[in-house]
């Protein structure tokens, strides 16, 4: 029986290692299930079994549809993962603002729907987009006695809508709310001359509700705020019926601003079609 070096059978390990560490690399490398299964019985190709575009749209306007905004949210951004030059990319990249916005994540509907106006200035959706970054930032309109911004912004934006799109379907909610914005901004004004005159600041108190008054003399409150301010010209400032001159107010509801002229208008953003793709 012939002699085996004790060198020989190590060395046979040692390959035999090698081969197993270089094919477990390379099955790895080839990147899958699907294309494992190929080299070991299969037909050897890569099965996509991602949904199309089209495929996706629809799904998402279901699930938008619905309310399930969050769903609907996720599967926009696939399509604008996987498919951005698709006729679906637009719809997605609009829809995908308003999932946000229904979930009141209004600084993200804001950048989102900004950007749809910068790459799209000349679509059909412009005027919906223009409204929807209005109500944006009239949705965060807050407390009085807090931030006047979500108010002035919001006046801002849909007065933009109004010039640009005099005759769109949002015209006349436009208008309401931005007289609501200013009855809100009003309230504030007349919030900080309630502060001035608990801490005796009459002086203060009267130049505020001067501006007040000048700046909006159509406002609900301005007679009250007038008679005030004659009171304290008058040296007659109100003492222990203070409180009878200052009621809690908050934004008012725009709906009370509407004018005659806005029979047969929409009255809800849900009730225009802001594209001309329905799935």
């Amino acid at each position: 029986m012939p002699c085996v070096s004790p060198l020989i059978r190590p060395l046979s390990f040692v390959r035999f290692t090698l081969n197993i560490v270089f094919i477990s690399t390379l099955l790895l490398s080839l990147g899958g299930c699907a294309q494992i299964s190929g080299l070991f019985g299969g037909d050897g190709k890569e099965k996509d079994v991602r949904l199309s575009a089209q495929t996706l749209a629809g799904e998402g306007m279901e699930e938008f549809s619905n309310g399930r905004y969050y769903k609907a949210r996720k599967i926009f951004d696939e399509i604008l993962d996987y498919y951005p030059f698709s006729p679906e990319a637009m719809l997605a990249q609009l829809k995908g603002a308003d999932c946000n916005y229904y979930m009141e994540n209004y600084q993200e509907a804001l950048m989102l729907y900004h950007e749809f106006e910068e790459r799209h200035p000349t679509n059909e959706a412009i005027p919906y987009v223009m409204y929807q970054i209005a109500m944006s930032h009239y949705q965060q309109i807050d407390r009085i006695d807090r931030d006047t911004n979500g108010a002035e912004n919001a006046i801002r934006e849909f007065s933009k809508l109004l010039r640009a799109f005099p005759d769109s379907p949002y015209r006349n909610e436009a208008r309401a709310r931005i007289r609501a914005a200013n009855e809100f901004l009003v309230n504030h004004e007349y919030f900080v001359v309630e502060f001035y005159l608990r801490t005796e600041k009459y002086k203060e108190a009267q130049t505020r509700l001067q501006y007040l008054i000048n700046t909006y003399p159509d406002a609900t409150i301005t007679p009250k705020a007038t008679k005030l301010l004659k009171r304290l010209e008058a040296g007659d400032p109100p003492g222990f019926n203070l409180s009878s001159w200052f009621k809690k107010t908050l934004l008012p509801d725009w709906a009370q601003f509407k004018s005659e002229e806005d029979s047969g208008v929409p009255s809800s953003l849900n009730e225009v079609e802001p594209l001309n793709t329905r799935y």
